[in-house]
């Protein structure tokens, strides 16, 4: 089939659609980021790219620290909210009635809601173009045992995560194969 060539852009698709907490309990913001992405597995390292005029931006480049949660699909319409909402303006956490919870190793707090809390500590910074990259050390990870399963793995039809498809959200479908299932001898 012909290919038609198109200009440069951040053609990527799916991506993780997550909520980035960051600041402490008093003073507390909540983005949505779909540039989001793992980085390395040994020091476990996740990026998230934000806007310089961002709030949040400021808020990370002063704490050092931040918290990915991962909302599930009941939490589309916060997700959004949170995306197009400034906290220069708003309390996201009290408009999308969303509970502060305790992180142990940051001062971000976590998103009580969320299945699933990545705390980050900030290990480098950036600048590319119109975003800065925040790289982050993985220092603990929460899980909901709602959307485990009997094995202690994550259940991704139960975790309900949102993608992002080029300004559509969307969902994920089912499982069609696993890691390394093509070397596997068959029975």
């Amino acid at each position: 089939m012909p290919k038609l060539e198109l200009s440069p852009s951040e053609a990527l698709y799916p991506v993780p659609v997550v909520l980035v907490s960051c600041g402490n309990q008093d003073l507390a913001n909540i983005i949505t980021i779909a540039w989001c992405g793992v980085a390395c597995s040994k020091p476990p390292l996740l990026t998230i790219s934000i806007r310089p005029s961002r709030h949040s931006n400021n808020i990370i480049k002063g704490s050092g620290d931040f918290v990915i949660n991962i909302p599930t699909q009941n939490f589309l319409k916060e997700t959004d909210i949170c995306g197009t909402v400034s906290g220069r303006d708003k309390d996201k956490f009290g408009l999308c009635n969303f509970t502060k919870a305790d992180p142990s190793r940051v001062r971000s707090p976590m998103i009580k809601e969320c299945p699933v809390n990545i705390e980050c500590k900030v290990t480098k910074i950036l600048s590319l173009g119109i975003h800065d990259m925040f790289i982050g050390e993985v220092v603990k990870v929460h899980c909901d045992i709602s959307v485990l399963d009997k094995e202690g793995n994550m259940d991704y039809s139960k975790a309900a995560p949102i993608v992002y498809n080029q300004g559509e959200y969307w969902s994920l479908g089912k499982r069609i194969g696993r890691y390394g299932f093509s070397a596997e001898k068959e029975a």
